[in-house]
């Protein structure tokens, strides 16, 4: 079978599993112009009629490369042209180099992202995340010393965004690219080793690939998949169980049975901790997993003395046999 229709057929069957598409959806495609999202928006071209899926092209232009951005955005718009799509660009302004990183570019796309889906009241936003992209991220935050849910690394669908090609290789990508004789765009900064993302692929995983395991990136990402399913089961039990540990809940504050709480798995314990949090914070933003180990030593403590650690805008407070948790 031909690579095109062996990875139209592939990415059909891994939405299916985990419902990231159905007939009459409005979909916002984000495209850079490189060959991941090139190659998305193509297989989305091709399932348009089978789906009857409505198609906008988002499209951010972040400045950072002089005129190579521009001509990136200028490539994105033909492509839009050629397969009749509407096109939503924003141009960003004042951004260095030197200063920005990943996650302040991934809060800029993701918001314009979620922008030009409300206006246009379209149903989902699909970026063009791969198996590569997958492993990458889990070596990073292994790296960065993150819990289970950081583990879990990229979601097929997050809230309004699906990943449509999370199970598919860079590899793969390729091939079909090169198969149907479509031009995407390279950015040079990608080879820029000051950035964490491009150190872990230019060069860890090389390096594993040569000294431990060839397919390292689908190894990685399957391991990932096993981690997200572990995760749903406890992040489940422990929603199950949190009345039997917290005696009062304010917008603000939460107020934790140290006795009761010590008795659940320490698994469970972690979750129902994170759990707290987001509910008083609204976010997880910034919380370590240090953060969560530093919270149980003090429940385990021993000591008689008040103890409390503040962090993230966070206060942590013992007070007898009541762990307190508030904002400040």
């Amino acid at each position: 079978m031909p690579v095109m229709n062996s990875l139209i057929k592939k990415i059909q069957t891994f939405s299916s599993r985990f419902n990231l598409l159905e007939k009459n959806l409005k979909i916002v495609v984000g495209v850079s112009g490189g060959p991941d999202s090139v190659c998305l928006l193509d297989i989305f071209s091709k399932l348009k009629n089978k789906y009857n899926l409505e198609i906008l092209i988002a499209h951010i232009n972040y400045g950072l490369r002089g005129s190579d951005s521009d001509e990136d955005e200028k490539f994105v718009e033909k492509l839009a042209t050629r397969y009749g799509f509407k096109i939503e660009s924003l141009a960003v302004k004042d951004l260095k180099v030197a200063e920005v990183n990943e996650n302040e570019l991934r809060n800029i796309r993701y918001d314009f992202f979620e922008k030009i889906r409300k206006q246009n009241s379209f149903d989902v936003i699909t970026v063009a995340h791969n198996q590569d992209d997958q492993a990458e991220t889990f070596l990073m935050r292994i790296l960065r010393g993150s819990g289970l849910q950081g583990l879990r690394s990229i979601s097929p669908k997050n809230g309004k965004i699906i990943r449509p090609l999370l199970k598919t290789s860079r590899e793969e990508i390729l091939s079909y690219l090169k198969e149907t004789k479509l031009d995407y765009r390279i950015d040079k900064s990608n080879a820029d080793i000051r950035f964490f993302r491009n150190k872990i692929r230019q060069q860890l995983i090389p390096y594993l690939e040569k000294k431990y395991n060839l397919v390292i990136k689908k190894t990685l990402s399957d391991a990932v998949e096993s981690i997200a399913d572990d995760y749903d089961f406890i992040d489940v039990e422990a929603k199950k169980i949190q009345n039997e540990v917290i005696l009062t809940e304010k917008e603000n504050e939460i107020e934790i049975d140290i006795l009761k709480f010590k008795k659940k798995h320490p698994a469970v314990q972690r979750q129902i901790l994170r759990q707290s949090i987001f509910k008083i914070k609204g976010d997880l933003k910034d919380v370590q997993n240090t953060h969560i180990e530093e919270i149980l030593k003090i429940i385990k403590s021993t000591k008689n003395k008040r103890q409390f650690k503040v962090f993230t805008g966070l206060k942590i407070e013992r007070k007898g046999g009541k762990l307190h948790m508030l904002i400040f």
